[in-house]
């Protein structure tokens, strides 16, 4: 069986979709301390002031919540994909503006750690290639 490269720009969409949903799971429902699926539960947090951790914990479930909705999006973009094409454009160029954004980070030897650097490295560099991708596909 042989697949077009429409098929296979489908399929790496709803792979890429399907690892964002995720993600944005394990923060939107775990909070700043995530459900964990990305590794052990590690206690890496003490909460000195609750009230102040209720309300940024608030805020990162939120951004889970909307990186949630951008897998929902490359999963849709999968099964409707000229429909939503430049929206997948557009996310590819909100996650390279967001791998741009760690750059900021107040250590950056955190971004070559193996814990940073493959998320920075697909940001960066497979994002903007998919968007490419995607904008060219005929």
């Amino acid at each position: 069986m042989t697949f077009s490269r429409n098929t296979l720009l489908r399929v790496v969409l709803a792979i890429v979709g399907a690892a964002i949903v995720f993600l944005g799971l394990n923060v939107g429902l775990g909070g700043i301390q995530t459900l964990g699926w990305q590794g052990g539960q590690v206690n890496f947090l003490n909460v000195t002031d609750p009230v102040v951790f209720g309300v940024r914990d608030n805020h990162i479930r939120f951004i889970g919540g909307v990186w949630l909705g951008v897998g929902l999006f490359f999963l849709a973009g999968a099964f409707a994909f000229e429909k939503l094409r430049a929206v997948l454009v557009a996310l590819t160029a909100m996650v390279f503006v967001g791998g741009l954004a760690r750059l900021s980070a107040a250590d950056p030897a955190i971004l070559t750690s193996a814990a940073i650097a493959p998320s920075f490295v697909l940001e960066l560099l497979l994002f903007p290639l998919l968007g490419l991708w995607v904008a060219k596909a005929a």
